[in-house]
């Protein structure tokens, strides 16, 4: 047993519901996990061993994730005596169910530890690299890019965690599709998921322009809402893709989804296009 959740709180989420047999899916998730920690003050809590149920519950072959940390040396101090206590090993090493691998890269460095982006796979990874895309000093930004080999060929899988200005948004999708011409090759299939912070729901043109369509479910008359985790108002996570369709999303729902972190994860089954 991991956490106080236990498996009554989590159980494995069906999720999406294709009808289309014969192609090959891919079970898609993004999930911004809040770095493991929850509350302010004294009412801080560890949720980073419930959110390993969580990721496992997910039963996705790749899972997104944002604010991930490898290490933080006051948290660590902090919970070390819990019941639990902190991770040994970074958050995506001990995220990934049994049989993933996982890819990590920093994109802020803080006083006492850093934080950044990751991938947990069922299928094999290749490349993995990190590209800069901050905008000012104020906040550190970047995008985990990861060569996946799923069904004998290459999927390029990006992780993004966007500004909190609709301006820096603007031209961190304008490097984004500026490194995925210079990066990738112009038939490979692509993958962007994560945490774009577009309130105002603006990003799509931008991003549209660099060759990626968000993924939606069909007939779908609006985006499924993840922020804030305890009553959603906003669609903060998205996929997009380029080579891939979605024929099917939706959010998990509930008390337990709704303790772990501030966002609620998305999901999404997608076959070629």
């Amino acid at each position: 047993m991991k956490t106080r959740l236990g498996a009554a709180g989590l159980r494995r989420h069906p999720g999406p519901d294709s009808t289309e047999p014969g192609l090959p899916r891919l079970r898609v998730a993004t999930y911004n996990i809040h770095k493991g920690v929850r509350g302010i003050g004294p009412q801080r809590r560890l949720e980073i061993h419930n959110l390993g149920l969580g990721v496992q519950a997910l039963d996705a072959d790749l899972v997104f994730l944002q604010e991930v940390r490898l290490f933080h040396h006051r948290d660590a101090r902090r919970f070390e005596r819990t019941w639990f206590g902190w991770p040994e090993q970074g958050q995506a090493d001990f995220l990934a169910p049994e049989g993933y691998e996982s890819a990590y890269r920093t994109n802020a460095v803080t006083r006492d530890g850093e934080h950044g982006n990751a991938l947990l796979s069922r299928w094999p990874l290749g490349d993995i690299g990190h590209h800069d895309v901050s905008d000012h000093r104020f906040e550190q930004r970047g995008l985990l890019h990861v060569v996946v080999h799923w069904q004998g060929e290459p999927l390029h899988c990006l992780v993004a965690h966007f500004g909190l200005v609709h301006a820096s948004r603007v031209r961190q999708a304008q490097r984004l599709g500026a490194y995925i011409a210079a990066q990738i090759p112009a038939q490979a299939r692509v993958l962007v998921a994560g945490d774009f912070n577009d309130w105002s729901e603006r990003l799509d043109p931008a991003l549209q322009n660099t060759g990626l369509q968000r993924a939606a479910a069909p007939g779908a008359h609006r985006s499924p809402v993840t922020f804030p985790s305890r009553m959603p108002l906003f669609a903060l996570d998205r996929i997009y893709t380029r080579g891939l369709r979605c024929v099917a999303m939706n959010v998990p729902r509930g008390p337990a989804w709704a303790r772990m972190s501030d966002h609620l994860p998305l999901l999404a089954e997608l076959v070629p296009a």
